[in-house]
C-alpha cells in the first residue's frame, strides 16, 4: 500500500502569492499532484493507495477525481478533522490510530510505503529484497541539515536515523517503508510514549531508531539526482518551471 499524507495547508505557497494549493499547481503540461502520484504508476493496478487529506479547498473531491483519471484502480481517501502534530501522526491517523487496532478495512500485515505529494520519484520499483527487512528508507547524497539522515554500518544496515541533524551525507528523499500497518502504528504509539518529537512535531525517520533498538533490520536504497525532483517550496517549484523536469512526461 502507498500512503500519501496531504494534511498540510500549503501556507508557504499562499504567502508567496499563489492562489491554489501546491499540489494543484501546473507544471510541464500537467500538475504537481499527478506527477507525485505517477511516481508509483507501475503499481496503479495492483496496490492500494491511501491519501490522507484535510477537508479544505475541496481536496477530497479533487483527489478522487484525479486518482480516477490517472487510472489508480484501488484507492481510499481518509479525511482528517484538523491539524496534526507532524507527518508521522498524519499517517497514523490515516491508518486508523483512533480506532485502536487501526482501520479494519486495511489488513494488519499490509506493507506500507509512505511518500510526499510534492516530490516526483522517477522509475520507482520496489526492491527485490524488501521482504527481508523490517523497514527501509530511500536516500540520496545531499547538502544541508534540513533533511532526515541515516548512518550505516559495514554491512549496509541502517544503524541510526536523525531529523534535521546531519550525521552523514545520506539524506532521506521522503520515501519510507514499514513491513506492516500494525508495526507502524505500534512504533508511533511508542514514539508518543517517549515524546520523540523534533521542534514539537512527530517525524517518521526517527521511528526507525525504535525499530533498530528492538532488533529490527532496516535497509536503505540510494538513488541518484536524476531519479527525483523536489517541489516542496516556492523556490523549488519556480526552479522546476524554469529548468524543466529531469525526465519527459
Amino acid at each position: 500500500m502507498f500512503v500519501i499524507p496531504m494534511a498540510g495547508l500549503s501556507s508557504r505557497f499562499f504567502k508567496a502569492g499563489f492562489d491554489v494549493p501546491k499540489y494543484q499547481l501546473s507544471i510541464a503540461d500537467t500538475i504537481v499532484f499527478d506527477l507525485a502520484i505517477k511516481s508509483f504508476e507501475r503499481y496503479f493496478s495492483t496496490d492500494l493507495f491511501l491519501l490522507i487529506v484535510r477537508d479544505v479547498y475541496d481536496t477530497p473531491q479533487f483527489v478522487a477525481e484525479r486518482l480516477t483519471r490517472l487510472g489508480v484502480r484501488n484507492f481510499m481517501i481518509h479525511t482528517l478533522d484538523g491539524e496534526t502534530s507532524g507527518q508521522a501522526e498524519t499517517v497514523a491517523l490515516g491508518l486508523g490510530l483512533e480506532q485502536g487496532l487501526g482501520d479494519t478495512s486495511i489488513d494488519d500485515d499490509e506493507p506500507i510505503y509512505i511518500f510526499n505529494i510534492d516530490t516526483f520519484r522517477y522509475n520507482f520499483e520496489k526492491p527485490d529484497w524488501v521482504e527481508s527487512v523490517d523497514g527501509y528508507l530511500e536516500v540520496f547524497e545531499g547538502e544541508g541539515d534540513h533533511w532526515s539522515f541515516i548512518a550505516i554500518d559495514d554491512d549496509d544496515r541502517v544503524i541510526k536515523t536523525t531529523e534535521k541533524q546531519r550525521i552523514s551525507n545520506l539524506c532521506s528523499d521522503g520515501l519510507y517503508y514499514f513491513k506492516s500497518k500494525q508495526q507502524y502504528l505500534s512504533l508511533f504509539q511508542q514514539a508518543i510514549a517517549q515524546q520523540l518529537t523534533v521542534n514539537n512535531e512527530y517525524y517518521i525517520a526517527p521511528m526507525y531508531n525504535l525499530l533498530i533498538a528492538q532488533g529490527g533490520r532496516v535497509g536503505y536504497v540510494k538513488i541518484t539526482d536524476d531519479d527525483i525532483d523536489f517541489c516542496g517550496t516556492p523556490d523549488e517549484y519556480q526552479a522546476l518551471k524554469a529548468q524543466g523536469l529531469k525526465i519527459d512526461v
